[in-house]
């Protein structure tokens, strides 16, 4: 009896979880719109970005181009609660921080070393189907960034 009541809650929690990762706008696979984005020539694009539920967390991955045009990769794993969590694979930045502000937008901020280095936000259209990406910052030579990155939903 025990172990029935034990599989019904997990089983329970598990639903819940993924209900609300459901909910998230940002889940799914978001491609670059090169067209009606603005960032500088040399500035890093990130071309796809990838959010899935990991567990009760959400997972950020994130492939594009660096300023000279090499291939670069970056993963997050964390909660939208505005806390620093660890980013993998950024030469900027070794902490990111999500929070939410509203159903469909989103504020970011990327910390090397505990120092702030970009801020952003993240805002989805009302029909869900793009993401305009908003951020401020500097590169790790200390030159100051700014732009902004329309994405489209896959």
């Amino acid at each position: 009896m025990k172990t029935r009541a034990v599989v019904l809650t997990l089983a329970v929690c598990f639903i819940a979880v993924t209900a609300a990762l459901a909910g998230n706008p940002n889940m799914g696979t978001w491609k670059l719109n090169e067209a009606k984005s603005k960032v500088p020539e040399m500035a890093p694009k990130n071309n796809t970005v990838v959010y899935e539920a990991a567990g009760d967390a959400v997972k950020v991955t994130v492939d594009g181009t660096d300023g000279a045009g090499k291939p670069t990769h970056n993963e997050w794993t964390g909660k939208f609660d505005g806390k620093d969590y660890p980013l993998t694979g950024d030469s900027s930045a070794d902490t990111r921080s999500y929070k939410k502000i509203d159903d469909r937008t989103t504020e970011l901020a990327n910390k090397k070393g505990g120092k702030v280095s970009a801020t952003g936000r993240i805002v989805i259209s009302g029909d869900g189907k793009s993401r305009t990406v908003t951020v401020s910052g500097t590169d790790p030579s200390g030159m100051k960034l700014e732009y902004t990155a329309v994405y489209d939903k896959q």
